[in-house]
C-alpha cells in the first residue's frame, strides 16, 4: 500500500467520522421523541470494555551523513505503509462529567518495510521490521455535551510499548522498549445493551529506536556499513479502533 493510498483511507475514515459526530445535532433536532439508550451510562464510576482495530507503523530517518571507504553513501526509507492489527481492554474511570481516565492495555502486531540505497550506484537492499507491541496507553477523555445518542471526545495521552519480536543479524535492530505521546479523537455511540465507540489516534514517539551497540555485525561489514549511516530513528503510528464498552 502506497503512502498516498493510505493517507487516502485515514483520511476518508475520519471523515466517516466527523460526519457521524456532525449529523448527531440534526437528529436530536428532528427527533426530539428519540428514545434515549442508557441515560445513565456515563454517571457510573467505572466502566469496563475492550477494543480491535487496524493501525500503520512509520519510522523517521535521521543519517549522518557517513561515507565508506569504497566511497559508499547509503540511506533509509519507508516508502509504503502497511496495516497491523491491534486488540486492547479498556478500563474507564469517571473523574466528573466532561473528563475521564482510561487505560487500555493491549497488543499491536504490524511491520514496516524498509528500503535501503546506495546513493551512487542505486543499490536497493530490503528488510522487513516485524514488530509485535505490547501497550499499556494512559489516557485523559474530555468529552462534549450528549447529543442524544452520541457525544463527541478528544483524547491526550502517553503511551509506553514493548516490542518483543526484535532479533539481531538485520541491518537494523530496534530497542525493545519505546515511549508515545498520544492524540485523537472519537465519538460514543450509546446503543440499546452498550456503547460503541470509533477512535482515531496519533502516536509520536519521544526516542530513538535503534539499537546502535551492535557486536551481532562485527564479522558482517556488508550490514554494519549500513547501520552505521543512521544517527536515530523514531517511531510514529496512526491507529483506527472501535471499542465496545
Amino acid at each position: 500500500m502506497t503512502r498516498r493510498k493510505s493517507h487516502s483511507i485515514l483520511l476518508t475514515l475520519m471523515l466517516l467520522l466527523l460526519t457521524a459526530a456532525g449529523a448527531a445535532p440534526v437528529r436530536a433536532a428532528g427527533l426530539n421523541d428519540k428514545l434515549l439508550n442508557r441515560p445513565y451510562a456515563d454517571l457510573r464510576r467505572w466502566h469496563l470494555g475492550f477494543s480491535v482495530g487496524v493501525h500503520t507503523q512509520d519510522i523517521s530517518f535521521t543519517h549522518n551523513g557517513m561515507v565508506t571507504p569504497e566511497g559508499e553513501q547509503w540511506f533509509m526509507d519507508q516508502p509504503s505503509f502497511s496495516p497491523g492489527f491491534c486488540v486492547n481492554g479498556l478500563i474507564d474511570y469517571r473523574l466528573n462529567q466532561y473528563f475521564n481516565l482510561r487505560f487500555t492495555p493491549g497488543m499491536y502486531f504490524g511491520n514496516r518495510d524498509i528500503t535501503m540505497r546506495e546513493l551512487n550506484t542505486g543499490a536497493e537492499l530490503r528488510q522487513n521490521l516485524k514488530s509485535a507491541y505490547v501497550v499499556l496507553p494512559v489516557d485523559i477523555k474530555f468529552s462534549g455535551f450528549r447529543l442524544r445518542n452520541s457525544r463527541p471526545y478528544l483524547t491526550a495521552g502517553v503511551m509506553p510499548a514493548f516490542n518483543v519480536t526484535t532479533k539481531k543479524g538485520d541491518y537494523l535492530r530496534t530497542r525493545p522498549g519505546e515511549f508515545f505521546l498520544t492524540t485523537g479523537f472519537g465519538c460514543d455511540f450509546y446503543l440499546p445493551y452498550f456503547k460503541f465507540i470509533p477512535e482515531v489516534k496519533f502516536c509520536f514517539g519521544l526516542s530513538d529506536i535503534l539499537v546502535h551497540d551492535r557486536p551481532d555485525l562485527e564479522d558482517d561489514t556488508a550490514k554494519l556499513k549500513i547501520h552505521q549511516s543512521l544517527s536515530k530513528a523514531i517511531s510514529r503510528m496512526v491507529v483506527f479502533t472501535f471499542y465496545f464498552e
